[in-house]
């Protein structure tokens, strides 16, 4: 598997610095646990930033700041990407996401979309983003649309097309208003995708307009 479409520079060195809301993260940590390449740039980056606070002097701090810092560590669960590879044969999720869903696609309950396709929405403790996962029949397209504000989309099984080219297994897709198409998975298999959006899909057509609140999308 050889993986082409990579999140940005700046957001590898958020995700590494933990800057980004829970829902980014998973998106993120889920490609990382499919591209080799971006989790070492991930590693540099915490190299680096490591480096950095080791040369910091030391300052006096509030006294209750360790408790401050254990409560935020409890607020979400831990977004990791060590050894995520190390999966069952056969398995599709890699770990995180697999946790956040509770299992495999085997044990997910799919929620039937209006064109055609189907999803999961996932819960996660910050409302930054909403999380999903999304089946598209092979040969399946997503209605054309635009964007209200960015979105990140995982592949993790099948492959999709559109004008920003052609993404498989482990690539992953950055998006924002500036950005209308219409996806088209590969012929045969379902795509299976991770999405990660902050607002509703801009749908090109009045009637799946019409159809958003059953969309859910």
């Amino acid at each position: 598997m050889t993986v082409t479409h990579h999140p940005g520079e700046e957001l590898l060195i958020d995700f590494a610095a933990g800057g980004l809301a829970e829902p980014w993260s998973l998106a993120i940590a889920t490609h990382l646990a499919l591209c080799p390449n971006c989790r070492q740039t991930v590693a540099d980056a915490e190299a680096v930033g490591g480096a950095l606070l080791d040369g910091l002097a030391l300052a006096a701090i509030d006294d209750d700041a360790l408790d401050r810092v254990l409560a935020r560590l409890d607020e979400a669960p831990p977004i990791e990407t060590a050894g995520s590879n190390q999966a069952a044969p056969g398995t599709v999720l890699p770990e995180p996401l697999r946790s956040y869903v509770g299992g495999d696609l085997g044990q997910l309950r799919w929620r039937r979309l209006g064109f055609g396709a189907s999803q999961v929405q996932i819960k996660t403790a910050n409302d930054s983003g909403a999380v999903r996962l999304l089946r598209v029949p092979g040969g399946g397209s997503v209605p054309h649309h635009g964007h209200h504000g960015p979105e990140l989309t995982v592949v993790l099984a099948g492959g999709f097309t559109d004008a920003q080219g052609h993404f498989l297994r482990g690539d992953l897709q950055q998006t924002d208003p500036s950005v209308r198409h219409q996806p088209r998975s590969d012929p045969g298999a379902p795509c299976i995708s991770l999405t990660v959006t902050n607002a509703p899909l801009d749908f090109s057509s009045r009637l799946v307009r019409a159809l958003k609140p059953w969309i859910g999308i």
